[in-house]
């Protein structure tokens, strides 16, 4: 698999809340995950920076060929952990009370993709169906669109569309979203924040997907993208290309 990892602090932020990364484990499957922190004085700082450290550190010390209900039982139980560290960290240190970040999380084995979502960062695939967006978005808006209330031209410009209806951290529980997909040589998942799809259409993230250039290319033109149409908020994001490490990858 070829993996890369990109963050930007944006145009207008000075503080960059995003967090994110790729990891392996012992048996060479990969992690990828991308956090978009929120809360006052650096507390979505602290909060992405917690849930990606927690993720990573569980998973490159986790042995052996998971099939794909024990993924999806790893994924549960280790961000559920997460959730609970970063809740009790806010109730101890009243300085980050209220602190919470998004998680979009995959798993990648050379057959399957699982992959978690709380929030409203997003995960799309790029494989012989198309693009699709496979997370749905735990924000106000959305339930808005969902129940006919907005329409998702609507939705793109509404001016509560940040307000969350799920995040790490912010209860002692939290409800995930969890799926297993098969994968083949030669298509790709995109995790991102927020920062990138509110400034780049699905239709342009997909053109450069598909274009024939290095993942790294890709990623570079994905955040640039985001920067001249703004740049309002940080730009995340994980691409992984399942296939062999080859001259695309450098």
């Amino acid at each position: 698999m070829i993996s890369v990892f990109r963050t930007d602090t944006g145009k207008v932020r000075t503080l960059n809340e995003d967090n994110g990364g790729y990891f392996s484990n012992k048996n060479n499957d990969l992690l990828a995950v991308v956090a978009d922190g929120m809360g006052g004085h650096q507390a979505g700082e602290i909060a992405s920076e917690m849930a990606v450290s927690y993720l990573r550190d569980h998973w490159q010390e986790t042995e052996g060929n998971l099939s794909p209900t024990e993924t999806e039982q790893w994924l549960e139980n280790t961000i559920q952990a997460a959730n609970k560290k970063l809740y009790d960290f806010s109730k101890t240190h009243p300085k980050y009370s209220g602190m919470g970040t998004t998680v979009v999380s995959t798993i990648c084995t050379p057959t399957n993709i699982t992959f978690a979502n709380i929030g409203d960062s997003r995960i799309y695939v790029l494989n012989e169906n198309g693009f699709s967006l496979l997370t749905e978005d735990h924000s106000l808006v959305n339930e808005l669109v969902k129940n006919g209330q907005l329409s998702k031209e609507e939705a793109e410009h509404h001016p509560r569309k940040h307000i969350l209806l799920r995040a790490l951290g912010t209860e002692e529980q939290v409800q995930i979203d969890i799926r297993t997909l098969d994968w083949d040589k030669g298509d790709f998942v995109l995790l991102c924040s927020d920062g990138l799809t509110n400034k780049v259409d699905e239709q342009e993230i997909e053109e450069i997907m598909r274009s024939d250039r290095s993942l790294q290319s890709q990623a570079d033109e994905l955040i640039s993208k985001a920067n001249l149409a703004g740049g309002d908020d940080n730009i995340t994001l994980v691409l992984v290309k399942h296939g062999i490490h080859d001259e695309k990858g450098e």
